[in-house]
């Protein structure tokens, strides 16, 4: 039951650089980095790659070298970065992480500024080297495709760092409003070691923060920062395989946030679309559930499923594109099945089987659903023709 885990051992905190540097350390070739970037509608600057160490600790460090500093224009908002995003050839999967990292960025700034996220102007991270920073490390996460992506807890720093707004504290507003319900740490240095740039990538990939590494290391690189302090200035990423234990199967136990609201006063045709604008900002789950309201009326209650940090974007979702006035919110604790995805081949093609495990042996496997309806739709195949002919193979298969 073998799973790829990419962790973030972040002891002295992230940036977008060492993000870049790490990936590329631990395997993604950096000529394939740079011609995916050619991607972008970008000119003015390249990556410059360099062996470095600090305290002793070797690794990869990159440097965004602009060719050309009139073209590092730090006032674009997020509409403008969305358009150059939106208009490159980079792959889909590339494309929505990108944006959804800096609609992360957006929200918080737009908090801390009482805006719209839409109406910020990025300053610092609207540059062309953080773009490069944020869609590069989009396009690593993509080719390294691991099953899970974990982050210890973060180091953020102490003490101020300038801005385009002046002399602020460390953490930055904007980074402490992303990792809002992220385990961090601080104070290991007097300077900046998170930046509202790394702290937005983590919020994006990581689907569970744990300093417990139960796990069996197959490689290890490290992404060395610009600044030499007392601590090593370098971010650790691990490829884990699967837990020590693979004889442990049981279930998986990790603390989400559900939002619900009740309505029954909404044009039912603006209900087609907002599943999509929860997942897509970075909800594991959304569904409705028809009810009776008081007096007798019926109406929707609305449930999304979310991680932690994650709570005020889907709850803004909630406040501006239903009808509601407000939410209720619960932090639970989720349950989930140690689950293997294996790829198998059959005669109408490579589907996904999904197998949950419990007390040491399967017990349920089922084909993705996604795959069978590629299958359908490509073959002209009725989409339950397409379940009978899979599911018929892998039962006989299993059996001899």
């Amino acid at each position: 039951m073998k799973e790829r885990i990419l962790y973030f051992d972040c002891f002295s905190g992230i940036s977008g650089d060492m993000t870049i540097a790490a990936l590329v350390e631990l395997g993604v070739p950096a000529q394939y980095l740079i011609a995916e970037l050619g991607k972008l509608d970008l000119s003015g600057f390249h990556l410059n790659f360099e062996q470095d160490e600090r305290k002793g600790i070797n690794g990869l460090r990159v440097d965004v070298v602009l060719e050309d500093s009139t073209d590092n224009n730090h006032g674009r908002t997020f509409l403008d970065i969305k358009k150059i995003i939106s208009k490159s050839t980079l792959s889909e999967v590339v494309k929505e992480s990108s944006l959804q990292i800096f609609r992360i960025l957006a929200e918080a700034e737009g908090k801390i500024h009482n805006k719209s996220p839409d109406q910020i102007h990025f300053h610092e991270v609207g540059a062309v080297d953080s773009i490069v920073d944020i869609v590069a490390a989009s396009i690593c996460v993509d080719y390294l495709k691991p099953d899970k992506i974990y982050s210890s807890s973060i180091e953020l720093g102490g003490g101020f760092v300038k801005c385009e707004h002046g002399t602020i504290p460390v953490p930055a507003p904007a980074t402490l409003e992303i990792l809002k319900d992220v385990p961090v740490k601080t104070g290991a240095v007097p300077f900046e070691t998170t930046t509202p740039t790394g702290a937005a990538i983590l919020a994006f990939f990581v689907d569970l923060y744990t300093d417990k590494t139960a796990f069996i290391p197959k490689k290890i690189a490290y992404g060395i920062g610009h600044r030499d302090t007392d601590i090593p200035n370098v971010l650790r990423v691990i490829i884990f395989e699967n837990i020590a234990d693979s004889s442990d199967t049981s279930p998986d136990s990790t603390d989400e946030i559900v939002l619900e609201c009740t309505i029954d006063d909404m044009n039912p045709e603006f209900y087609s679309s907002l599943i999509d604008r929860f997942l897509e900002a970075g909800a594991k789950d959304a569904y409705y559930t028809p009810v009776v309201m008081k007096k007798g009326r019926p109406g929707v209650n609305i449930s999304v499923l979310a991680p932690l940090g994650r709570e005020e974007a889907i709850g803004e979702i909630m406040l501006k594109e239903t009808s509601t006035f407000g939410y209720r919110k619960n932090r639970i604790e989720k349950v989930a099945l140690k689950r293997l995805f294996e790829i198998k081949d059959t005669s109408l093609g490579n589907v996904t089987v999904k197998t949950a495990f419990l007390n040491g042996g399967r017990i349920k496997s089922k084909v993705e659903y996604e795959d069978c309806l590629g299958i359908s739709r490509k073959k002209g195949i009725p989409l339950p023709e397409v379940y009978r002919i899979i599911n018929g193979e892998l039962y006989e298969s299993k059996n001899n």
